[in-house]
């Protein structure tokens, strides 16, 4: 039983793998949509690749969506609206009139002509509202049908035989012409503008309600092709009508409502396709990135990220499939850059992809566009931290999107007139999405303690607190790492490595010296020496130690892991050379070395490796008295190939070729510093 416990104990970290790789599988299989995945790509405009395609069932033929469009647009155009008719208004007015037939005319017209006068009032209002007195006069053409509502009865007319208040002074006019009664012109045409009112209005909520039902009565399909019948033959082009029977089947084939049989297949479909995919990405990581491997929260990270971009993708897609490119797909190759490399973010990318691919319509157009942006992407985007470098590169990857777009509009297309403007809309919104990486990237920082170049940035301030300090307590030691700092970033430029967290690393590799100051010899500034005092072994204690307390200073400061790395082997496993020495000539018994050794570890990257070359080689420089050309080359030489035999960089992935390219560039810088010119021959 202890066995198995240690067993589990031991291999806890390819246990936690294993179940983040599961976790992730089943995360995403479960965002992924359930149902049957046609399996054609349906190459619009080009002949079909595939055998002879046959109806596996009964569907019908789907309506394209400009189809679509133009019927709602002729009913909309051929909608009737309606108008209320108010009954009681005309009664009212008819009242009005008369009384206001006795109230203009005098009793001696009235006493001659009151009934006259009152039957040509009634017979004209009733001309008035035969089809009723509409106020508006411009909301459609004369011979336009229009429904006339009076109470729960409504019957067609014609627009223009609704007589409009714009019209009623020349109707009127005529009408008292008609009568010969023109010499009781203006009291007559003053009883009616005292009475006469609007009484048709247009109903709205009515007509809105007669285009809603017409809408919503529009057939999608037309058509329906029969099961067993052929759908298109092995070489036939690909042309509209048959582009949209095959969408029509695609899309039938996709929502069909699947047994229970056939939607555990799709699952187990699904789940195998997800794993290979992942596990991938795992073995690149494992076989390729070991250091990341073998760090469980940088694994997480990884994995964190995809699932990320296949979750929003999916909610996207739902909220609205337009809007898929809206999306920042490329911020996760510069995430992954930024905190690793441009290899594993792109690698990371394009399985993410793949991924999405179950997701998206177009599923090919999708991926190419998004492999394409990632690539430009890891091409384009240098010191992420520079903010001018991001906005170009976001600029540079949104024109490639909408380059992309366009090609493939054109070949499905055959024609410009087709491209959608609001397809690059979209770009532009992913492309001003994309600069949220900054924060993101900050985030990041903060829940997954890892450093990125920015946060590098900002601990290379030689104003930074820690910083200023060392150079307070111990200045030597400042002058010392500024040194080491220059000579290390040309050496890391020169060979590809990652310049910005060298020079961090040599920054604050000494850190430790702050503590017992004047044991250092850089920090000395009398001519009483320390060491004096001490044995060689405690010397060398103190020596060693500061590497140990270095490493609590970081701690203690939050410095990232990546930079405590370069405090942890910048010395590796070698010896305090010079008290070793010493204590054999003081001692008659045997020496240990392993008692002046440092703790190590030996350097396990290039940057690391390139720091104790740098700190080295700078460090021992001192001690020359006379330098010249070549004894600068010798002593370089000397110093690295020691710590070559040493075995210090056997773990840090670094190629003889490029420790002779820092050797070189070390020989140059120093002979820079020393101001030597070429030795010229006697």
């Amino acid at each position: 039983m202890s066995n198995f416990i240690n067993g589990l104990y031991k291999n806890q970290a390819l246990f936690y793998k294993i179940f983040l790789f599961i976790l992730s599988a089943v995360l995403i299989v479960y965002l992924l949509p359930k149902g049957g995945k046609f399996k054609y790509d349906i190459p619009k405009n080009k002949p079909w690749q595939y055998e002879n395609l046959y109806a596996p069932f009964d569907f019908a033929i789907l309506k394209t969506e400009e189809e679509i469009q133009q019927e709602r647009q002729e009913i909309k155009n051929s909608l009737i609206p309606y108008y209320e008719f108010n009954t009681e208004m005309v009664k009212r007015v008819k009242a009005d009139a008369l009384h206001e037939v006795q109230r203009t005319f005098s009793d001696s017209i009235l006493d001659l002509a009151e009934r006259p006068l009152n039957n040509f009032v009634e017979k004209t209002i009733d001309k008035i509202y035969k089809n009723g007195l509409l106020q508006e006069s411009s909301r459609m053409g004369p011979e336009q049908l229009v429904y006339l509502r009076k109470g729960n009865e409504a019957y067609e007319v014609t627009y223009k035989k609704i007589l409009k208040q714009g019209d009623i002074r020349s109707f009127l006019s005529n009408e008292i012409d008609q009568a010969n009664i023109g010499f009781f012109k203006n009291e007559l045409l003053e009883v009616f503008f005292n009475s006469v009112e609007p009484n048709v209005v247009f109903n709205n909520d009515l007509t809105q309600k007669e285009l809603e039902s017409k809408l919503n009565s529009i057939s999608y399909t037309r058509g329906i092709i029969e099961q067993g019948s052929r759908v298109i033959a092995k070489g036939e082009v690909v042309d509209n009508d048959k582009y949209n029977i095959l969408r029509s089947l695609k899309q039938e084939y996709e929502s069909q409502v699947w047994s229970q049989d056939n939607y555990n297949w799709i699952l187990v479909g699904y789940s195998t396709l997800v794993a290979l995919a992942l596990l991938m990405l795992l073995l690149f990581i494992r076989k390729y990135r070991w250091e990341i491997f073998e760090n469980n929260v940088k694994v997480t990270f990884i994995f964190f990220n995809v699932i990320f971009m296949v979750m929003l993708t999916n909610l996207v897609v739902k909220f609205n499939i337009d809007y898929v490119y809206v999306v920042p797909l490329c911020i996760l190759p510069l995430t992954l850059k930024a905190f690793f490399d441009a290899r594993l973010g792109l690698f990371t990318h394009v399985i993410t992809v793949l991924l999405l691919g179950f997701i998206v319509p177009n599923s090919y157009e999708y991926m190419f566009l998004q492999i394409i942006a990632g690539i430009v992407t890891i091409l384009t985007v240098s010191e992420l931290y520079k903010r001018a470098n991001l906005f170009i590169s976001v600029g540079q990857i949104t024109l490639v999107y909408i380059i992309s777009y366009f090609a493939f509009t054109i070949i499905q297309e055959g024609s410009i007139t087709d491209v959608k403007g609001e397809v690059f809309l979209t770009f532009l919104l992913g492309g001003l999405a994309t600069l949220f990486v900054q924060p993101l990237i900050y985030i990041y920082e903060k829940i997954f303690g890892m450093v990125s170049d920015m946060s590098l940035l900002e601990l290379s301030d030689t104003n930074s607190k820690l910083l200023k300090e060392l150079a307070e307590k111990a200045p030597g030691t400042f002058h010392h790492s500024l040194n080491v700092a220059n000579l290390a970033e040309a050496a890391a430029n020169e060979i590809s490595a990652n310049a910005m967290l060298v020079r961090v690393g040599a920054l604050y590799h000494d850190i430790g010296k702050m503590q017992n100051t004047t044991y250092f010899t850089e920090n000395q500034t009398t001519s009483v020496n320390s060491h004096d005092e001490l044995s060689p072994r405690e010397s060398a204690e103190i020596i060693i130690e500061h590497v140990i307390r270095g490493i609590e200073i970081a701690k203690k400061n939050n410095l990232p892991d990546r930079v405590i790395d370069f405090i942890r082997t910048h010395h590796g496993t070698s010896t305090v050379y010079y008290f070793l020495m010493k204590e054999k000539e003081n001692s008659s018994e045997q020496v240990d070395p392993d008692d002046f050794r440092y703790p190590g570890p030996i350097p396990f990257s290039k940057e690391t490796a390139i720091l104790m070359m740098c700190d080295s080689v700078e460090a021992a420089s001192k001690s020359l008295k006379e330098p010249t050309s070549t004894l600068i080359d010798e002593f370089v030489e000397k110093i690295i190939n020691k710590q070559m035999e040493d075995g210090q960089f056997l773990n840090s992935n670094i190629t003889f070729k490029e420790i002779q390219l820092v050797k070189k560039i070390l020989k140059r810088k120093l002979k820079n510093i020393y101001h030597l010119r070429v030795e010229y021959p006697e």
